[in-house]
This record gives C-alpha cells, sequence and structure tokens, in this order.
C-alpha cells in the first residue's frame, strides 16, 4: 500500500525539474515549454505595459485639470440688474472672494473674467479663450506656475499677457512679441457695439503639456480684462483651489452657504467627470481583452502538459509502483506548469516595467523608424505617451497570470495521477 509523502517532497521537484529540462528524445516538450514560456511572457508584459500606459493617461489628464484649472467655480445664476438687462456677472467678488478663500479646505479664491475671441499676429488668427485673472492667483496656480515648458517671467505680468505655447506657435509669437484681440463685444456707440480691438506684449509662454489648454489658453491681468471685456466693476467667475481636489463633491455644500443662494456650483467633476470615467471604462475593458490573451497564454501551458503526460506514461506507471501516490503525480506535473507560469509572469512584468520606465527613449526609436508624426497631441491633448507604473495594476497582472496559469495546470496534472499503472505499463 503506497506510504503517503509530505506535500511539495524534493524528490517530486527533482523529478518535475527533469521532466522540464528533457529534451525531446527523452520524451520530453522542450520546445513546447519553451513556447508556452514565451507565449506567458509575451501576455504578462503586455498586460503590465498597457495598463501603465493608461493608468499613465488618467494620472496626466487628471493632473492637467487640477493643475491649470479651477477645483471648483462659483457662477452667478440669471438676475436682472439696476439696468433693467439680465446678467450673471459677480459685482462683489472682493467681498465674495474673501468669504470663500476662508473656508476651511480652501486654498484660492481668484475672481475671474472669463471670454472667447481671435487673436491675431504676423497675419495668422486663431480662436482663443482669455482668462482675466489676478497676478498672486496666476502665480498660485501649479501648473502655470510651475509648467513642462516656459519662456519669459510671470513677475512681468502686469505689464502684459501670458499665451499658451500652442498658441504662440500658431501665431509665431515669442516673448517680447505683441499679440492683437479682437472681441465682437466692444465699444458702445450710438450705432451699436463695435468690435473691440487691442494689442498686448506676451511676457510669458508656458506649455503644461496639454494640448486643449497650450493651443487655445491666454491669461490676461484681471483689471485690464475687466476693461476690455466691459466688465466694470464685476467678474464672471470665482474660481477655488482646494487642499484635497478628490474631496470637492463634499465641498459643494458648505461653499454654497457662504456663496449664497443666488450661486451656482460648478465642480472639475462636472467638466470633466465623464471623460474621466471613459477611461476608467475603457481601463476595465482593456483588462479584459489582455486577459484573454493571458488565459490564450496558459493555454500552451495544458497543450505542453498533456504531450509531457503522454510520453512519460510509462515512467508514471513505473513511479506508481514504486510507490507514489496519486497526489505525488499529480504534484511532480503541477510543478512542471507551474513553473512556467512563475517564470513566464516573472519575465513579463521585469519586461513590462522596463517598458514603463524606459518609455521615452522607446517611443522616441519608434516615431523615428516610422518616419515621425506617430503621436498627434491634437488627438490626444497630451504632448506625449505617458506610463504610470502603480502597484495596484502589476500585483493585479501577477495574480492573474498565476492565477490562471495554476488552474490550467490542475487538468493534465489530475490525467497523469489517474492514470493507471497496469494500463500504462501493458505494452512497455
Amino acid at each position: 500500500m503506497a506510504q503517503a509523502t509530505p506535500p511539495f517532497a524534493g524528490f517530486e521537484w527533482l523529478i518535475a525539474w527533469r521532466y522540464l529540462r528533457a529534451k525531446r528524445r527523452e520524451g520530453g516538450v522542450s520546445i513546447m515549454t519553451l513556447i508556452s514560456l514565451i507565449g506567458i511572457t509575451l501576455a504578462v508584459f503586455a498586460l503590465v505595459a498597457t495598463m501603465a500606459v493608461r493608468s499613465g493617461f488618467r494620472y496626466e489628464f487628471t493632473q492637467t485639470i487640477l493643475g491649470a484649472n479651477a477645483h471648483l467655480t462659483v457662477l452667478s445664476s440669471t438676475y436682472v440688474n439696476e439696468q433693467g438687462q439680465t446678467s450673471r456677472a459677480i459685482t462683489d467678488y472682493v467681498t465674495k472672494a474673501g468669504e470663500l478663500a476662508k473656508v476651511p479646505g480652501v486654498s484660492r479664491a481668484a475672481p475671474v473674467v472669463r471670454n472667447q475671441v481671435m487673436a491675431t499676429a504676423n497675419g495668422y488668427n486663431s480662436g482663443v479663450e482669455v482668462y482675466g485673472i489676478r497676478s498672486a492667483d496666476l502665480i498660485a496656480t501649479p501648473l502655470i506656475a510651475h509648467p513642462e515648458t516656459r519662456i519669459g517671467n510671470l513677475d512681468r505680468f502686469a505689464d502684459g499677457v501670458a499665451i499658451g505655447i500652442g498658441v504662440a506657435r500658431e501665431l509665431g509669437i515669442s516673448v517680447g512679441d505683441r499679440i492683437k484681440l479682437i472681441s465682437p463685444e466692444g465699444v458702445k456707440t450710438a450705432f451699436g457695439t463695435s468690435p473691440r480691438v487691442k494689442s498686448y506684449e506676451v511676457v510669458y509662454v508656458f506649455g503644461v503639456g496639454r494640448y486643449d489648454i497650450d493651443r487655445t489658453r491666454i491669461y490676461m491681468p484681471l483689471a485690464q480684462a475687466q476693461d476690455y471685456f466691459n466688465r466694470e466693476g464685476a467678474v464672471d467667475e470665482i474660481e477655488l483651489l482646494l487642499d484635497d481636489p478628490d474631496n470637492v463633491d463634499q465641498m459643494v455644500l458648505p461653499v454654497t452657504r457662504v456663496a449664497g443662494s443666488r450661486s451656482v456650483i460648478w465642480t472639475w467633476r462636472n467638466a470633466s467627470g465623464n471623460f474621466l470615467q471613459a477611461l476608467k471604462t475603457e481601463d476595465n475593458v482593456m483588462f479584459i481583452i489582455m486577459s484573454i490573451i493571458v488565459l490564450i497564454a496558459t493555454m500552451n501551458i495544458v497543450s505542453g502538459l498533456i504531450m509531457l503526460v503522454k510520453n512519460k506514461g510509462r515512467d508514471v506507471g513505473i513511479l506508481r509502483t514504486m510507490g507514489l501516490t496519486e497526489g505525488s503525480i499529480l504534484r511532480v506535473f503541477f510543478i512542471v506548469g507551474a513553473s512556467i507560469g512563475i517564470v513566464g509572469t516573472v519575465l513579463g512584468v521585469v519586461f513590462g516595467c522596463l517598458f514603463a520606465v524606459y518609455i521615452d527613449p522607446i517611443f522616441t526609436f519608434v516615431n523615428w523608424a516610422m518616419g515621425g508624426g506617430v503621436w498627434d497631441p491634437s488627438v490626444r491633448y497630451l504632448s506625449q505617451l505617458p506610463a504610470r507604473l502603480e502597484l495596484g495594476d502589476v500585483v493585479s497582472a501577477v495574480v492573474l497570470s498565476l492565477a490562471l496559469s495554476f488552474v490550467a495546470t490542475i487538468f493534465p496534472a489530475r490525467r497523469a495521477a489517474r492514470m493507471n499503472p497496469v494500463e500504462a505499463l501493458r505494452y512497455e
């Protein structure tokens, strides 16, 4: 009667190792082992690399949203002013901004005049969005004060305007040049409103790395914007920066209490939440697709083990007659398949992490090899392909790969364990 042995005893590992490195003439399946290993490695590499790129996209979009835009914006609902005209202007903005800045969790409250105009220089025209803002508030905007690319000095903001690097390229201008802004909301005359045209010196050029900001945005001192857009003594909105932008939903109620019942609150999630949700949905879909690829790769382990069990039928019969239990045989073949899965997973994670770390030179080479133009910021919004390694993503890839590898190994291992030694040795 066969005697039970401790699980995963040393001789079981020894037999499994001999099977793994056995040549084909010895009844092994070394080629299938190599193919299975390469398949698992490539599948895990693709999974880790894809998740790193998706995490990079999500992180960069969130950072540019939070770093160059308001976390929470206070607007006014429509009302009838003293002249009997409908308006949404905020006239008591100095007092209200001071009160909002005192709300716990608010780090900055900035009155802003905001409008769209036509910019022109050197015979080129471009539609832009002008933000009238105080100098101190602009300096407190992280991605504008400390962008990826900057030319000029933001300390001279009171003397001119700050423009996105995309606007500068479109119009062919830089620091020291002048830009002409044309607004349909111009001077009011007896014959109607005529367009207002005014020229400003460019004192600062910024590039935050996001196309829709760099290509359209211009900052102007608040007083000049009020004069240019006929907002004397008023602003369009008050932008708030929060200590914890992720806590923005909990900040809506206390801000509303201070801003008043006639105020309208708009959060960064209201403005970009649908886009971020779409990214999250795409992440989930990509994970499912890449999981299927990993599953297909693990099928090579199954086919390789089935061939190994068939080739090693005589050995299994001899081992059973020598006293090995079904459990020992099962563990031997499980070790064979699991070893392929573990080594392939480790190699895939290593290559995936290296890809994420060195994505810039890799992408530069691919772009050069393809003749340039592989990455279009106007379509993808970001100036370069991002990648960000997150522990949760790597752990998910490892757990998925190992789980599928272990599960795929069980079937052929059970088949070997249940092999009848008499049948295995009948024709030997």
